[in-house]
């Protein structure tokens, strides 16, 4: 008897919540994409819902306030030129952005020695390496020009990259060892992966559909030169002041039923909505936790299947001073060894010059090996060496949560943004720029909300997808090479050239010695 009471009021508390009113649009996720759609729906006069499993908004982007630090990032963060989506979002909002230091030297750190650089990339002194270096960089650039931003699987190498890894590929270009080791930290560093774990057709995708090499590693005019004065939090939290009582927290769904004439949403905690379309803003690897009714097609569940996210650990460290400016450091640094945990470091001072910090990443293999230790082992060292003292420290991030970089095979990904009857999809993964960014969050939550949109008859086909006009805040400038970054061979070509100058050279001794011969 008292277990049919308990299914009693659960059957109540289901029909309460369902109750006289139908929604146009249901949005799964409460992160920027989800809230992104929803801002726009409602600007259209579309009666929109927002359920978000969390008791926050903003996904992979959160922003935690305290007395010690103010404010900080400790899911994404940055924004930079050629973002234009995000950037006019926030702008609508009300929110500045402000640069990250760079203005002082960055470093170097390989084998225990320091390297201070100016620049996107360390230079290299070694004249063989700097070939190596230089025909890397130009070489994945070149063939991110094959690839089509919207579907790299038509791309006419597809099948090939798709096969091989990035490990692959960069074993297969350098030479050396110097530049080869640098190549696989940069992937580490772009994608939170190993090497191994990506094709080399997604990570060639990837970096294209960032603005290439340059543009996706520096700061100055690149993926990092920003952030948002108070957090990038404050994001999704304006919108959901804006949508109000339209975005419900702690409503995590469980199942969506599309085989009637309306769609059907249940939650853990047994609410019951009912609308006419819906847009899954969630991480693709989430979605296999809701229950579809009928099931989402196979292909994609095989595709979500092998589409694991990336893994970082985030973790800022405050000083008393900006030490690192006294000796003409920005503190900035690129580390190459693997007995650190840190792979690159960046100034997290606030804009003011308050609360000087600097935030590291752990990245990939060695997230996954921090995340297995115990408190005591990995917390946070004293100071020491002539540091100034930590007088606090951030809360870390679990693995995940910073950046949300994804992979996944390419052959498949046509269906990651394909509808499924009313459900549409929308998210970071989906989107063709800035995939894996705040950027990329905004253009495929408003791309799916045009689609359902179109849907309704309030917006054309041909203007699901839409231009974005650069930001006159955040103007990009075009990134530029040297004739000779253009044209210096690569160090297989370098062979090739000194095995043909040999040959000509020889040549010439053997028919000069054979003139002479035949004289005598």
């Amino acid at each position: 008897m008292p277990q049919e009471g308990n299914k009693h009021s659960v059957v109540s508390r289901e029909k309460a919540s369902m109750e006289g009113h139908m929604f146009d649009v249901v949005v799964i996720g409460g992160g920027i994409s989800g809230l992104a759609a929803a801002k726009l729906l409602a600007k259209h006069e579309v009666d929109v819902l927002v359920l978000e499993a969390r008791d926050r908004v903003g996904g992979r982007t959160y922003t935690v306030r305290n007395e010690h630090v103010d404010y900080v990032d400790v899911g994404g963060a940055y924004v930079g030129p050629t973002q234009n989506r995000i950037l006019r979002l926030s702008k609508e909002l009300g929110l500045e952005t402000y640069k990250v230091n760079v203005n002082e030297r960055l470093v170097q750190y390989v084998k225990g020695k320091i390297y201070p650089f100016r620049g996107a990339f360390p230079p290299v002194w070694n004249p063989i390496a700097y070939l190596d270096y230089n025909n890397l960089w130009r070489t994945m650039d070149n063939m991110g020009k094959e690839i089509r931003a919207d579907a790299p699987w038509d791309s006419p190498h597809a099948e090939e990259w798709d096969k091989m890894t990035m490990k692959d590929l960069i074993d297969k270009i350098c030479w050396t060892k110097t530049a080869r080791q640098f190549a696989y930290l940069f992937v580490n560093i772009n994608v939170t992966s190993e090497p191994h774990e990506v094709s080399a057709l997604w990570f060639l995708w990837y970096v294209k559909q960032c603005g290439g090499t340059t543009r996706i590693f520096s700061v100055t005019n690149g993926g990092q030169e920003r952030k948002f004065v108070g957090g990038s939090g404050q994001v999704s939290e304006q919108i959901m002041k804006l949508l109000g009582d339209r975005v419900k927290l702690r409503n995590p769904v469980s199942y969506v039923d599309q085989s009637g004439d309306n769609i059907i949403i249940r939650t853990l905690n047994h609410e019951v909505y009912e609308c006419r379309y819906v847009i899954s803003a969630i991480p693709p690897t989430l979605t296999s936790k809701v229950h579809f009714r009928p099931e989402l097609p196979s292909e994609r569940n095989q595709l979500i299947q092998r589409l694991p996210m990336g893994t970082i650990i985030k973790c800022m460290m405050y000083y008393k001073e900006p030490f690192w400016k006294k000796k003409d450091y920005c503190g900035c640094m690129i580390i190459e060894d693997e007995e650190a945990p840190i792979s690159i470091t960046l100034d997290d001072t606030k804009p003011d010059g308050s609360l000087p910090a600097i935030m590291g990443f752990i990245l990939a293999r060695k997230a996954h090996q921090f995340a297995k230790l115990h408190k005591e082992i990995s917390g946070v060292p004293q100071s020491g060496g002539g540091v100034p003292p930590v007088w606090q420290a951030a809360a870390c991030v679990s693995p995940g949560l910073a950046g949300g970089r994804v992979r996944f095979p390419q052959r498949a990904a046509g269906v990651i943004r394909q509808p499924v009857d009313r459900i549409y999809f929308a998210g970071t993964e989906t989107a063709t720029h800035w995939s894996g960014y705040m950027e990329g969050a905004v253009e495929a939550g408003e791309r799916a909300a045009r689609e359902v949109l179109n849907a309704l008859g309030k917006v054309a086909k041909r203007d699901i997808w839409v231009h974005e006009p650069e930001s006159k805040d955040v103007p990009s400038m075009e990134i530029t090479h040297s004739f000779w970054e253009r044209n210096l061979p690569s160090v297989t070509g370098l062979l090739k050239i000194m095995g043909f100058s040999t040959s000509i050279t020889v040549l010439w001794f053997v028919v000069h010695k054979f003139k002479m011969l035949n004289r005598l």
